[in-house]
């Protein structure tokens, strides 16, 4: 009877241990849940599905996110490929003054500062030079005036019409691509190419006298916002032809289903105007190496989206 009654102690002390043990683990449980951010997005009037995406930020993003009040399109422009958090404000602010835009295209706008006025001094920024043929340049990010390519190389006449010039690993790279178009009856030339500021300065005052500033900027970059003036750009027609003869021709063709396999862009695509600023134009590629202008060609997006969310989000 006495190892009966010890026995059955032994079972009571260990049915006590494990029912302790499965309090202390779900009372564990409960004080983590309620400490993470799952039960503080819930809190806030989240529901199941939307905290799903917003747990898919860092926790930094997530700590500032508690901090604000409830908003049922938080979740719906966390879940844009380009989305980047610290742009959410003025995802907000650009999509209550343009309602029918959609998300993505708001994303983009504001990724690539679209949503402030072109040349906007408060936010303009000087182009990152080391960063090579990565640099950007356009109506918010500037070249200094004395800013001249350290390896600009005369093209040669065989596949340019004279006094063009350009960074030699761009003129290699075209030239590449130039022996091979030939090979397929593409024939292509360089109308233009490096330009300094002052000659951009000029072109631009140009047209706007015949046209007006506003009409310049859509086709012509302000001096020290010009690609030109880096080396990496290149107007590309076909041999004895001009702008309006490559316009849907073959060659112009040719060049958009190829030329990122050797390193080019088309800058200015068509339908991407308000995200470049300038209008389609179909003769301007720039060089950004094979490896981006692939990733930049596969995604549909331009050079300026690629910056913003591949390189400078990730600074």
């Amino acid at each position: 009877m006495k190892r009966r009654r010890i026995k059955k102690q032994v079972y009571y002390v260990l049915a006590g241990l494990i029912l302790f043990i499965i309090v202390l683990t779900f009372l564990i449980k409960h004080i983590n849940y309620i400490h993470s951010y799952e039960y503080k997005l819930s809190k806030l009037g989240y529901d199941s599905k939307q905290i799903e995406v917003l747990l898919k930020l860092d926790n930094n993003n997530l700590e500032d996110l508690i901090k604000r009040k409830y908003n049922k399109n938080f979740s719906s422009f966390v879940k844009q490929k380009y989305f980047i958090y610290k742009n959410l404000d003025r995802y907000l602010s650009y999509q209550k003054d343009n309602k029918s835009e959609k998300l993505s295209t708001i994303v983009s706008l504001v990724n690539v500062n679209a949503d402030y006025d072109a040349y906007d001094k408060k936010i303009i920024k000087d182009t990152d030079i080391n960063k090579k043929e990565l640099m950007l340049i356009n109506k918010y990010y500037h070249l200094n005036k004395d800013y001249v390519p350290e390896d600009l190389t005369d093209a040669s006449v065989m596949y340019s019409y004279s006094d063009n010039s350009a960074t030699s690993d761009t003129l290699k790279a075209f030239k590449e691509l130039w022996e091979n178009a030939s090979k397929n009856n593409i024939n292509l030339v360089i109308t233009s190419s490096y330009r300094s500021y002052d000659i951009q300065d000029k072109i631009w005052n140009n047209y706007a006298f015949r046209e007006s500033d506003e009409e310049a900027d859509l086709y012509v970059a302000r001096a020290g916002y010009s690609e030109y003036q880096s080396g990496l750009a290149l107007d590309i027609t076909l041999y004895k032809g001009t702008k309006e003869s490559f316009k849907d021709s073959t060659e112009s063709k040719w060049l958009q289903d190829n030329a990122y396999k050797y390193g080019f862009i088309l800058r200015y695509p068509k339908d991407k105007e308000k995200i470049t600023g300038y209008d389609y134009d179909q003769s301007h590629y720039r060089y950004v190496g094979k490896k981006i202008a692939k990733v930049i060609h596969d995604e549909k997006i331009t050079f300026d989206e690629y910056y913003a969310y591949y390189i400078e989000n990730k600074d």
